[in-house]
């Protein structure tokens, strides 16, 4: 089985250790993994912020890196999950483009759901000998739609104390420029996020999204709190 590693630009300028992380699971499933350097950004913030022609281009980009691809995964549902619903927004009706988009399409996938439906391994021999809280960010669970997915891989992992936190699936703060512009309102969200996370007694908060984990670091880290994040796939890779 052959696919290609979408690495989003948070991980591959903040966290490339998961990067890594992801490339070692996929291996030890068998996958012949390709990595092609000259890929970049999906074009979600410029998307977002309502910059069309730059998140055109970007996504034109997109499809010539990966081409000929047969299966694409990437640690982030938050990316793959846009690609997935918006890209056909950027595209002409009928173009070469579109159909190759359309090609694609099904072919996308976030690493839990790959590891889960289309590989079916969900034990990676990991031992994580702490206790963990799950955040549900909002475009794994409402985008993407992955929920269960990774608490089963995260029940595989030895020592590993999974506690669910009230109101796990509300935003954390981040939400792309929604921090930058509306600074107040995010950072209260964060807060609450975070007083959650802390009453659960986890020494960790787990996510898909490394987009996620950077804005609640950035509060801990700020307000010196004894709480850190990881991505699941450098859990699930502690062992390889």
């Amino acid at each position: 089985m052959k696919a290609d590693l979408f690495v989003p630009c948070f991980i591959d300028q903040l966290y490339p250790g998961t990067a890594f992380s992801t490339l070692k699971l996929l291996r030890y499933c068998g996958v012949d993994v390709h990595y092609n350097p000259e890929q970049t950004c999906c074009g979600q913030p410029a998307f977002n912020s309502g910059y069309r022609e730059e998140a055109r281009s970007l996504a034109l980009k997109f499809l010539h890196d990966f081409e000929h691809a047969e299966t694409i995964v990437a640690p982030s549902a938050s990316c793959t999950a846009y690609i997935r619903n918006y890209y056909h927004r950027l595209l002409e009706e009928g173009s070469p483009e579109m159909d190759q988009f359309n090609r694609l399409k099904p072919r996308i996938f976030e690493l839990t759901d790959y590891l889960v439906h289309e590989l079916k391994v969900t034990h990676f021999g990991a031992v994580f000998p702490h206790k963990v809280t799950w955040h549900d960010a909002c475009s794994a669970l409402r985008e993407y739609g992955i929920r269960e997915e990774p608490r089963l891989l995260l029940r595989g992992v030895e020592g590993l104390d999974l506690t669910e936190m009230e109101d796990t699936e509300s935003c954390c703060g981040f939400g792309g420029t929604f921090m930058v512009k509306f600074r107040h309102i995010s950072t209260a969200m964060t807060e609450q996020k975070v007083e959650h996370a802390l009453a659960t007694g986890a020494e960790y908060i787990a996510s898909t999204e490394s987009s996620c984990l950077m804005n609640l670091e950035s509060y801990l880290r700020k307000n010196r709190i004894p709480l850190k994040t990881i991505h699941i796939a450098d859990i699930l890779a502690t062992s390889l």
